[in-house]
């Protein structure tokens, strides 16, 4: 498989879910301002939705949309149990999961990279997403991942928008269970590894 990335991008999820599963995979950096890769290709002829991720399957199919990916990824490592089973209650909650981060996180983190957005506007963005953190502080009480005891692609999704939060400057010390979760989290191996491979050390 080939995971086409940009570094500190919601590329990030995917990255850490094959580095946990134990996928064999190669990168491929993508400049998503001049879609091109690394040697001059056109981006846009891998991907014509120009972003990040997108996953070259060993078929020859592409997938994108990272919370798609993160199950696929999860399913073929079943023994990982990185997504619970399908078709089971638990799996369910894992997709409730990942739809609230991608439309209730994801979505309002990408106006605040707008380098010609008014303040007041990014502002108003803030704002959201720190109403939604604020909910997933309290759903994290006595929990230590956002399914319970074990990690999922859930959480490498959600780590990824933290890491835009400290990018941000966010504060979000009035939210300890979100702290001590962001410092569990960045403190796996697999997930400094995927830090380390993209130059983001210190987003952790």
């Amino acid at each position: 498989m080939k995971l086409y990335y940009s570094p500190g991008a919601c590329s990030l999820s995917p990255h850490i879910a094959l580095l946990e599963a134990g996928l064999p995979y190669d990168l491929v950096k993508v400049d998503l301002r001049a879609k091109k890769l690394e040697n001059g290709d056109d981006y846009l002829k891998v991907n014509p939705k120009g972003q990040v991720p997108a996953l070259s399957l060993d078929n020859g199919e592409l997938l994108t949309e990272g919370p798609v990916i993160v199950q696929m990824i999860a399913d073929k490592a079943a023994g990982k149990n990185l997504a619970p089973a399908r078709d089971s209650a638990e799996r369910y909650k894992l997709q409730e999961w990942l739809n609230f981060i991608t439309t209730e996180l994801h979505k309002n983190f990408g106006p605040m990279f707008s380098p010609v957005l008014a303040d007041d506007a990014k502002a108003f963005f803030k704002d959201r997403v720190m109403a939604k953190f604020k909910y997933i502080d309290g759903t994290l009480a006595g929990r230590d991942y956002l399914m319970g005891k074990h990690f999922t692609v859930a959480d490498g999704y959600l780590f990824t928008m933290l890491s835009w939060a400290d990018r941000m400057k966010f504060d979000l010390s009035a939210m300890p269970n979100l702290v001590a979760y962001k410092a569990l989290v960045a403190a796996r191996p697999k997930v400094q590894e995927a830090l380390t491979k993209e130059g983001l050390m210190k987003a952790a």
